[in-house]
């Protein structure tokens, strides 16, 4: 009797409104609503798209992401090289400036306070990385030319970031006056010397 009775007032609200289904689920009736056209022709114009995009990257041969990468990868190396000589020609005169004059070392240092700070600790005591102010140089003796190298392209082995991608060849003149400034001034408590003593 009960279901007769839904059964009867499933139907009277169907007829009262046509979007309603003949669907009854312990007195839950089912919307028969349409989507929104907007929502309709967006699905429909991403199956369109779809059709000719997978065409083309998979039977046109349309450059994969792996491809796209390998070219950025080519032009990024290009302009490496197209830098390259012009940052690794040592300008002798531009570092004896630069290490004559007390301000262009404090540029230095500022330099070293935001970049090289984790690896040699703030008065380039050391760390992880050597001691900067004994006489004792690892991969280098001192000379200006082969210090400037060291920054900007880095020792691999030893976890020496390259760092001429970073900085610019100014800034890379400037801290490497500045390490050359701290040689010699033995700061206490620093790290037990490495490599060899250079007087």
């Amino acid at each position: 009797m009960n279901d007769q009775n839904q059964n009867q007032n499933s139907n009277e609200v169907k007829k009262k409104d046509p979007l309603l289904l003949d669907h009854n689920y312990d007195g839950i009736q089912e919307l028969d609503y349409p989507l929104p056209s907007w929502w309709v022709a967006t699905f429909a114009l991403c199956i369109m798209f779809a059709i000719p995009y997978f065409i083309y990257y998979q039977f046109m041969g349309g450059a994969s992401l792996k491809d796209e990468f390998n070219v950025d990868m080519k032009k990024m190396e290009e302009i490496k090289a197209a830098n390259a000589p012009k940052r690794g020609i040592f300008n002798a005169e531009n570092f004896q400036a630069i290490i004559a004059s007390p301000t262009e070392i404090k540029k230095g240092e500022e330099v070293f306070i935001n970049n090289c700070v984790p690896c040699h600790k703030d008065k380039a005591q050391g760390d992880i990385g050597p001691n900067l102010t004994d006489n004792y140089w690892i991969h280098d003796k001192g000379e200006p030319e082969s210090l400037l190298k060291i920054i900007s392209m880095g020792v691999v082995d030893n976890g020496m970031p390259e760092w001429q991608e970073i900085l610019s060849e100014e800034e890379i003149y400037h801290v490497a006056a500045y390490v050359k400034s701290l040689k010699g001034t033995k700061l206490p408590g620093a790290k037990a010397p490495q490599g060899n003593k250079v007087d």
